[in-house]
């Protein structure tokens, strides 16, 4: 069983991803990489890393003895640090989203065609549970076509904007709400087999925060898309709505409908969903009350060390399959700038008052 060398940017970020990483298997942790030493330190103790395997330097990093880097920095470097790794002769698995630019994107997928590279953007969220359940449901053709789909990620994370305290403005005070698209279009373009083609875009602006003059603080961003097999998805997202799940945290929350049927998940958890299926339902007894969690129940233990339910585990497993297998993982490089770019595009067309804009094909 072939063996893999793993090493970590960004540790606080992807503290739960390499946990979840070091439960595999065929994966030891070799090295870590961080600004800031102190966190840097903590996480290496817990890996029993001495400390010439801790670094601050990025390229000092790449130079060390990994087969694969894991990215999980702020997401304006997750390009040129994925290009890098790629360069360098490491498969990356890259939070996500995959970068802030359209020619970024581009520049990923060029650089997976040049090296031979596997790369990988970690949208774990579609590893969730109730959403590979429905994968399975809709291969078997249970759904028949689907023509609508509909995502909301809904994080109010104004801590993390800007600091409380000092005032400080933090790395994501730039982004725009629907610019972190991938836990909303992303289950939904994995699960329906397809791109967009047209998005549109539209913001009621900053009202709960209208001294603030970053479009972080957008009230909502809501994202409405065309795809190449004719159907609609309309994604919501905000990162400054006080609307909590039980328990406080995001509201995740996904419907799709089909020609033979509709499957939607709970609006916590804990909540049961909905879902009606020609091939086992009767119109007169209506949509049943189904479970969607995001956890698997028959998954060993440590399939929880890195959190988000379930998702990160056999998201991991995914990965190092198509190491294993040399195929091009789930969100590869041209399906990670088809989640990416459509959110991008989005803002693009609300700040313009909502025209259509085509999204470009990306390809091999």
């Amino acid at each position: 069983m072939k063996k893999y060398n793993v090493g970590l940017v960004g540790v606080r970020r992807g503290g739960g991803l390499v946990r979840a990483m070091a439960a595999h298997p065929q994966c030891t942790i070799r090295a870590l990489c961080d600004v800031d030493p102190v966190a840097l330190t903590d996480l290496g103790a817990h890996f029993k890393l001495p400390d010439r395997q801790l670094h601050t330097d990025f390229d000092d990093f790449l130079a060390s003895d990994i087969d694969v880097a894991v990215i999980a920095t702020p997401i304006e470097f997750h390009a040129r640090q994925s290009i890098a790794a790629m360069q360098s002769g490491k498969h990356v698995l890259c939070e996500q989203t995959a970068a802030y630019t359209v020619d970024d994107c581009q520049q990923i997928i060029e650089s997976v065609k040049r090296t031979g590279k596997t790369y990988m953007m970690a949208e774990n969220y579609s590893f969730y549970h109730c959403v590979l359940e429905w994968k399975k449901i809709i291969d078997a053709g249970r759904l028949g076509k689907i023509y609508h789909a509909e995502g909301e990620y809904i994080h109010e994370i104004v801590d993390l904007l800007v600091d409380p305290e000092t005032g400080e403005r933090k790395w994501r005070y730039p982004r725009a709400p629907i610019w972190y698209c991938g836990h909303s279009l992303g289950p939904l373009l994995f699960l329906m087999g397809d791109r967009v083609v047209k998005a549109t875009g539209v913001t009621p602006g900053r009202n709960m925060y209208p001294d603030r003059d970053s479009v972080s603080f957008l009230d909502m961003e809501t994202g409405l898309f065309l795809t190449e097999k004719g159907a609609v998805i309309k994604i919501l997202s905000s990162q400054t709505v006080k609307r909590y799940r039980k328990g406080g945290g995001y509201l995740t929350w996904y419907s799709l409908y089909g020609t033979r049927g509709f499957v939607e998940s709970g609006r916590d958890p804990t909540d049961q969903g909905l879902e009606w299926l020609e091939d086992t339902d009767t119109p007169r007894g209506g949509a049943r009350h189904v479970p969607t969690p995001f956890s698997d129940p028959d998954a060993p233990a440590e399939a929880k060390l890195g959190g988000h339910g379930t998702g990160e585990y056999h998201m991991v497993r995914h990965f190092i399959e198509a190491l294993n297998q040399g195929f091009r993982p789930a969100f590869n490089a041209v399906q990670a700038a088809e989640v990416t770019v459509p959110g991008l595009l989005a803002h693009e067309s609300a700040m313009q008052g909502g025209v259509w804009i085509d999204v470009p094909r990306f390809g091999w």
